[in-house]
């Protein structure tokens, strides 16, 4: 070697350490595999918070099942339809409790 080039210095190994005495300073980085997990967890997490939130649907709708809110709705259309023919547009329902029977009446405006 030529007295121009200066030698690298070694890099010093300390001995005779335990295995957590080397470790002790490591910070390990987050794998893509680890950030994705906790990605989807998060997104887990939020989606049962904003569901416990919100009533189920079928409680919402008293009981009411899928079909017999098709065939209210259907009732309701009729309703609309006949009132259309008369010429009555403004228009609103009454609800009215009658023992068992719950009544729709429309109320004009």
């Amino acid at each position: 070697m030529s007295k121009m080039t200066k030698k690298v210095p070694k890099a010093k190994i300390p001995r005779g350490l335990s295995d957590k005495d080397m470790m002790k300073d490591f910070i390990e980085e987050d794998t893509l595999e680890e950030k994705f997990v906790r990605a989807a967890k998060a997104q887990e997490q939020k989606a049962q918070a904003e569901a416990a939130k919100a009533p189920p649907a079928d409680l919402a709708r008293g009981g009411f099942t899928r079909e017999l809110t098709d065939e209210l709705g259907k009732a309701l259309t009729q309703l609309k339809m006949e009132l259309a023919l008369k010429g009555i547009t403004g228009y609103t329902f009454k609800v009215k409790r009658d023992g068992e029977s719950i009544v729709l009446t429309p109320k004009y405006k």
